[in-house]
C-alpha cells in the first residue's frame, strides 16, 4: 500500500508547505504548520466548491438589487440578543467560542427552548411546516442533553434532537427539517466523507463549516456553531473558520467566578466588541440587567487607592472600579504590575506623571487591577488609573461618588473619549454625583444631580482632584 501523501497546513491561514516551518511563508505567523494527509482528488470534488450566496453566474447593478430588512427573532434571553444585535437573523451564521465548561451548551440549549416555547406559544400557520429548532450534539448522547434540560428545569418544548457527527446526514436531516435555527455542538467533531482526515483537522473544519454556511445562506435557517479554544484562547481550527461566519462570539470569565461575559468580536449584523453579562445559577444562565454593580466594590467606608471609571463596551456604559496599590519597592528594579488593564500604558502614565504632575514613583512598586475580572482595553481608562495610583501613593481616599474617565496624553493633555454624555447619564443614574472629564466631553446641558469638571491637562485634573477632597 502506498504511503499517503502528506503536507503542512498553516491553521492561520490554510497555506500549505511541502516540509515544517517554523514561520508560515504566506502569513508570517510562527508554529502555525501542522501536519496533514493530502485528500485524493474525487469525482465529488467539484460539488463541493460553489457560492455561498447561491446566483453568482451574472452581472447586476447595486441600484437594481432590493434589498430588505429581515426582522430580528429574540431567542428570550435580553443579555444574548443584546450581543447579537438584537436577536438571530435569517440566513446567519454565529461561532461562539470559549473553554470548556464555561457555559456554551448550557446557554444554547435555553436559548433553544425558549424559541421552541416562543414559537409554540405564537402558533405556526397551516402552511408552514418548518420547524423550530434543532439541536446537533456530537460530544454528548440525546439522554445527557435531556438530562441537562431537566437539571436546568426547562419546559417540555418541541425542541428536536439529533446526535450525530456525519456532516453529510446532518444536512439531510436538516433539508428535510426545514428549521428556522439549527445548533451544531460542536463544529470540531463533524466530520465529511469526501475527506480521509481525523475529525478537528483543518482540512474537516474548513469544509464542514463551508457545507454548513451554504446550507444556512439557500435555506434561511440561522446556524449557531460551537467551537472549542486553545490553551491561548483563540478558536480552534483554521482562521478561516472566523472570515467565513457572520458573528463570532466569545465566553470569557473565571470558571471559579458565577459570571459569564460573551463579547461580540465580529458582527456583520450588528456593534462590534459588545459585551453581555450572565450569572451562573442552578437553573442555567440568567442575565445581569446591571452589570455595574458587579465590578463595583461595596466598601463600608472610602479606601485609598480607588477610583470608579467609566467605560465602554460596545454600545453600553460601565462603571468599573480601578484599584492601585503603591508601596516602597524592596529590590532595584520597582514592580509595575496590571491586571486586566494594559501593562505598557502603566509605565507611560508613570512617566506623565512624573513629567507633567512632578509626582516622583521611580522607588515604589505599582499595582494596578480592574474589579471583577474585566479586561479594559481603551485608553480613556488613563485618567482613572492616575487618580488611583496618587490616592494610593498619598494614602487618602478619593471623595465618595467620584467617577472619572479620559484619555492621557505624552504631552499631559487629557484627550476626548467617545460617547462621553451617554457615560456621563449613566453615572448619574447610579448614584454618582461629580465626575472628572475632558474639556471636549463636558456636556453642553447640565445633568441632574451631576456636577461636571471638564480638565485639559494632568496638573489641572489633580488640582481639581484637590479641590474635591
Amino acid at each position: 500500500m502506498a504511503r499517503a501523501k502528506t503536507a503542512f497546513v498553516c491553521t492561520e491561514c490554510g497555506a500549505q508547505a511541502v516540509r515544517w516551518q517554523g514561520q508560515c511563508p504566506q502569513c508570517q505567523a510562527w508554529n502555525t504548520l501542522v501536519e496533514t494527509v493530502l485528500e485524493p482528488a474525487t469525482s465529488s470534488a467539484g460539488n463541493r466548491f460553489a457560492a455561498l450566496a447561491g446566483d453568482t453566474a451574472r452581472l447586476r447593478p447595486l441600484s437594481a438589487l432590493q434589498p430588505k430588512e429581515e426582522p430580528r427573532q429574540p431567542t428570550g434571553l435580553d443579555e444574548f440578543d443584546r450581543v447579537l444585535g438584537g436577536g438571530l437573523v435569517s440566513g446567519g451564521v454565529v461561532l461562539i467560542g470559549g473553554d470548556p465548561g464555561i457555559g456554551k451548551s448550557t446557554l444554547l440549549l435555553q436559548a433553544l427552548s425558549n424559541l421552541a416555547t416562543l414559537q409554540q406559544g405564537a402558533g405556526a400557520g397551516a402552511e408552514d411546516v418548518r420547524t423550530t429548532a434543532v439541536y446537533v450534539s456530537g460530544e454528548e448522547s440525546g439522554e445527557q442533553v435531556a438530562l441537562r434540560a431537566q437539571r436546568l428545569q426547562l419546559p417540555a418544548t418541541p425542541l428536536q434532537m439529533l446526535a450525530e457527527i456525519n456532516l453529510e446526514r446532518i444536512l439531510h436531516t436538516l433539508r428535510e427539517a426545514r428549521p428556522r435555527v439549527a445548533v451544531i455542538d460542536s463544529i470540531q467533531t463533524v466530520y465529511s466523507e469526501t475527506l480521509q482526515s481525523a475529525p478537528g483537522s483543518v482540512a474537516q473544519v474548513r469544509e464542514c463549516a463551508a457545507q454548513l454556511t451554504r446550507f444556512a445562506k439557500q435555506s434561511g435557517t440561522c446556524l449557531i456553531l460551537v467551537g472549542h479554544v486553545t490553551k491561548d484562547g483563540a478558536l480552534a481550527g483554521p482562521r478561516v473558520l472566523e472570515h467565513i461566519v457572520d458573528t463570532v462570539l466569545y465566553f470569557e470569565g473565571d470558571t471559579h467566578s458565577s459570571f459569564r461575559l460573551i463579547r461580540a468580536f465580529k458582527n456583520r449584523f450588528g456593534a462590534v466588541n459588545e459585551l453581555g453579562v450572565f450569572a451562573m445559577t442552578e437553573r442555567g444562565l440568567r442575565g445581569v440587567s446591571n452589570p455595574s454593580a458587579i465590578f463595583l466594590s461595596q466598601h463600608s467606608q472610602q479606601v485609598p487607592g480607588s477610583c470608579v471609571l467609566i467605560t465602554q463596551e460596545g454600545t453600553r456604559p460601565l462603571l468599573v472600579e480601578v484599584q492601585a496599590l503603591v508601596d516602597a519597592s524592596q529590590s532595584p528594579n520597582p514592580r509595575r504590575l496590571s491586571v486586566g488593564l494594559e501593562q505598557t500604558r502603566l509605565a507611560m502614565l508613570l512617566a506623565v506623571m512624573h513629567r507633567h504632575a512632578g509626582i516622583v514613583c521611580f522607588d515604589q512598586d505599582v499595582f494596578v487591577n480592574a474589579v471583577g475580572g474585566v479586561k479594559i482595553t481603551e485608553p480613556a481608562a488613563d485618567l482613572a488609573i492616575l487618580f488611583a495610583i496618587v490616592s494610593s501613593l498619598r494614602d487618602r481616599p478619593l471623595r465618595r461618588g467620584l467617577a472619572v474617565f479620559g484619555e492621557v496624553g505624552l504631552a499631559g493633555e487629557i484627550r476626548p473619549a467617545p460617547r462621553g454624555q451617554e457615560r456621563l447619564k449613566e453615572a448619574a443614574k447610579l448614584g454618582f454625583d461629580a465626575a472628572i472629564v475632558p474639556r471636549a466631553n463636558a456636556p453642553k446641558q447640565a445633568i441632574d444631580g451631576l456636577r461636571v469638571i471638564a480638565v485639559e491637562r494632568v496638573d489641572e485634573a489633580l488640582e481639581a482632584l484637590r479641590e474635591l477632597e
